[in-house]
């Protein structure tokens, strides 16, 4: 069995282009792993489809353990602090939290805006951008503006880009009935039930228990499988996120943190520390600031009607001089660029193409871009962020979670809420088939 994300001889290839972003020199290491047949191309998928790697497990494991002793050992940039102090000091006062009049739309519609946006993407995950526009524009939907079907695809294409295995079944728009389970809701339902339980007390060692409590191993993925393997392998709470996980600035942080958001309106400081709590458990630096970023855009998003007030609120909580504060800033610049959408997203592909499509730093660029180019218009932001691929359910999702709690579910268009029928799947304890309407109301009772 090749499990992915989580076998020694697969990290290591990973773990040195992690360590070299953070200034670690790995010459050695890598020559020693090369000397013994190891890879140096991480797997894309998660897992190698050599069998035979295995053989190099033991020496994996080894120079995992001497890449973590060089990544603790080695400074950091003074421009990318670690800990929530050496963060807050940056950031502005914090404003008094209001919960508005219309809050339970407005968060009814950042629940919904969420699931659509995620369903969007789930069937063209890990596709690339020519096969997302070559696939929409075989089905006549390009660009896109509704979920994505197999009706009318070519044999050709359909071989050439095969749907997400896992999503096609769920997500394709003749296949829809209700939202299928997915770790972008399940990581927001997990993260309500645990500003019910425990509010603004919330620690990472909470986030810890209810993971393995509630969350089954199979429905996490890259720093979040990571982490959860160094729980039951009894490390530390606060050294899960630092053991052989070379995913510590991946997106896993930046996807679990709206509802942090929603049960602060208003208050972006608030949201942006109950996310760092959260997203410690398996994130470091640049992974942090991602779950910080969405948590104070959702903040804003429930009392705002700007969406560029909504994206300069995100950026304030990130610490100014770090590589997401210039994928964020970069983001914004294009999409006010006036340019044409394949203009700015070659643009974007050519500045962050480089990285893995799970990075956080390519997807907050275009989270960022394809909020600032829609001008906050829910059809034309999810497209923008999907199409743009990268890690497409994710991206879809953050952005539909936006621009849906600016509007408000009443305000949606019924094309992309209808097909939801009210409920999402999860194996989640107490959350399988739950209406979105419950989420909203649960959300907006955490939050006075």
């Amino acid at each position: 069995m090749r499990l992915t994300w989580l076998l020694p001889e697969d990290l290591v290839a990973h773990e040195f282009v992690q360590a070299a972003a953070e200034g670690v020199d790995v010459t050695e290491s890598r020559a020693h792993w090369v000397a013994a047949g190891g890879s140096t191309v991480p797997a894309a998928g998660g897992a190698s489809d050599d069998p035979t790697a295995a053989r190099l497990r033991p020496l994996a494991r080894e120079l995992l353990g001497q890449l973590d002793g060089l990544t603790a050992r080695h400074p950091p940039s003074p421009d990318e602090p670690d800990t929530l102090a050496e963060i807050e000091a940056g950031w502005p006062p914090a404003p008094a939290a209001v919960v508005p009049a219309d809050a339970v739309d407005r968060v009814h519609g950042g629940w919904l805006g969420r699931a659509a946006g995620c369903l969007l993407g789930k069937p063209v995950e890990k596709i690339p951008r020519e096969g997302i526009e070559a696939i929409a524009m075989a089905t006549g939907n390009w660009p896109v503006r509704g979920y994505f079907t197999a009706r009318g695809l070519p044999d050709a294409v359909a071989g050439r880009w095969p749907w997400n295995r896992r999503s096609a079944a769920t997500s394709l728009v003749e296949n829809i009935a209700g939202m299928p389970e997915d770790d972008d809701l399940n990581f927001a339902m997990l993260a309500l039930s645990l500003v019910e339980r425990h509010g603004s007390a919330l620690s990472t060692a909470d986030v810890a228990a209810a993971w393995l409590a509630d969350l089954p191993a199979g429905r996490v993925f890259t720093a979040e499988r990571i982490a959860y393997r160094n729980l039951l392998d009894a490390v530390p709470v606060e050294r899960a996120a630092v053991v052989g996980n070379p995913f510590r600035e991946w997106i896993g942080a930046q996807i679990r943190t709206d509802v942090y958001g929603w049960v602060r309106p208003g208050d972006p400081i608030a949201a942006a520390r109950l996310a760092n709590a959260d997203a410690r458990l398996s994130h470091r630096r640049n992974g942090i600031y991602g779950g910080m970023f969405v948590a104070a855009m959702c903040a804003a998003a429930v009392v705002s009607a700007d969406v560029d007030e909504v994206v300069a609120t995100g950026l304030a909580v990130v610490p100014p001089r770090s590589r997401l504060a210039d994928a964020i800033s970069f983001g914004v610049q294009l999409g006010h660029s006036g340019r044409s959408t394949k203009d700015d997203l070659d643009e974007l592909h050519r500045a962050y193409g480089h990285l893995h499509w799970v990075h956080v730093l390519n997807n907050a660029a275009l989270v960022a871009y394809a909020l600032t180019a829609s001008r906050g218009d829910f059809a034309t932001a999810v497209s923008l962020a999907v199409t743009g691929g990268w890690d497409t359910d994710s991206a879809g999702a953050t952005v539909g979670s936006v621009c849906g709690a600016l509007h408000g579910a009443s305000a949606l268009p019924r094309s992309w809420i209808d097909p939801l029928r009210n409920r999402i799947a999860s194996s989640l304890p107490g959350f399988d088939g739950i209406g979105f309407d419950e989420l909203a109301r649960r959300t907006v009772a955490a939050a006075r």
